[in-house]
């Protein structure tokens, strides 16, 4: 079968598959090149323009598909690190995650979070002047952050392993081919030639629409852009003691990254061009906050869009017709979701005809 994207839910699916028992090929432009190529440009590609914020356990609904996967990916998670870890042996889990409420119905509504879950390492804490004043908050010990870059790369060389064929070539066209007892797929790039697949999934975001429309199938996003800034500190903190991996502030999530150095993300804008403006406000809005941020001199920039489904709920997992997978649309939850997005996948095609076999 055929995986179409290559970011941390393709990837994640490729592998998983692969894993499984069906022979698999990946397919996307990217992988001709070193995950943090884009690295000298400040627009990157989704996964590694993403901190790797996973707000699993601290999600506000209560039940739900979305707290569904968000349950099974966290559970998920641990075992993919354990397994990726053979490849990044620094890639870990890091945490805990602390979300500071912006007024007492907020810190209400946390209390209440702490009180159903437990048992999913929630906790509240009080109000305080360091390290950041706030009225208090809530802490996830098992919420946190992946370093984006660290798991693509653990990624590739897992594939590997598997014999996950990667091909650094852009999707043009799917086609079907077959019949209606045998359906097959046939991928179409332009740059080789062509193969049928048994199944495809598609998991290339904004680019999802163009691939399907041909199809029949209509599943519109709208891009988000989310800004990251790596700060250098002039004041504020020259460590990060007592500092949490990942601190959730109005919105904007600062995760420390060495002594004097800060980075401070959003998903903040609508639309696919980055608004130089967004920078100020970002330090405006956290300023009163935390005021040595004034002072911070960015010392690199960078944005990357996420993609939100039309009038649909984020993500679209869907299966639209015999051996056509659609798994995709994660809007900021790519890193979270790749787990659960990788067995649903895995499941759907175990369902979908027994004409899918293991190889």
């Amino acid at each position: 079968m055929a995986v179409v994207g290559a970011g941390v839910v393709g990837a994640g699916t490729a592998w998983h598959l692969a894993q499984c028992g069906y022979s698999v090929c990946l397919y996307d432009p990217r992988l001709g090149a070193a995950v943090d190529s884009d690295q000298i440009n400040g627009n990157r590609n989704g996964t590694s323009a993403s901190l790797g914020v996973l707000m699993g356990h601290v999600y506000r609904r209560h039940s739900g598909r979305g707290w569904r996967l968000r349950q099974r990916s966290m559970a998920l998670w641990p075992q993919w690190i354990k397994a990726l870890q053979t490849f990044e042996p620094d890639l870990r889990l890091q945490s805990p995650l602390i979300q500071l409420a912006d007024d007492d119905d907020v810190l209400k509504r946390m209390q209440g979070l702490v009180e159903r879950r437990k048992g999913l390492g929630l906790q509240l804490i009080p109000a305080m002047d360091n390290p950041v004043p706030c009225l208090g908050g809530l802490s996830s010990l098992r919420d946190g952050r992946l370093e984006p870059l660290m798991l693509q790369r653990a990624l590739r060389l897992a594939m590997a392993t598997v014999s996950v064929q990667q091909h650094p070539a852009k999707v043009r066209n799917l086609k079907r081919t077959g019949t209606n007892g045998d359906p097959r797929w046939r991928v179409e790039t332009g740059e080789e030639s062509c193969q049928d697949y048994e199944a495809v999934v598609i998991c290339t975001a904004l680019n999802s629409d163009g691939l399907l429309a041909p199809l029949g199938h209509e599943r519109p996003m709208t891009p988000v852009l989310g800004q990251v800034i790596d700060l250098e500190l002039k004041d504020g903190p020259s460590n990060w003691k007592n500092w949490p991996a990942v601190l959730s502030v109005q919105g904007f999530n600062l995760v420390p990254k060495q002594p004097g150095r800060l980075l401070l993300g959003a998903t903040l804008e609508p639309g696919a061009e980055a608004d130089p403006s967004a920078l100020k406000l970002m330090l405006d809005r956290l300023g009163s906050t935390l005021p040595w941020l004034k002072s911070a001199t960015p010392v690199e920039h960078w944005w990357g869009l996420r993609a939100r489904p039309v009038d649909r709920p984020a993500p679209l997992l869907e299966q639209l017709e015999p051996g056509l997978l659609l798994a995709s649309g994660h809007y900021r939850n790519g890193v979270l979701l790749a787990p659960a997005t990788a067995e649903w996948v895995q499941k759907g095609l175990n369902r979908s005809s027994a004409m899918f076999t293991s190889s």
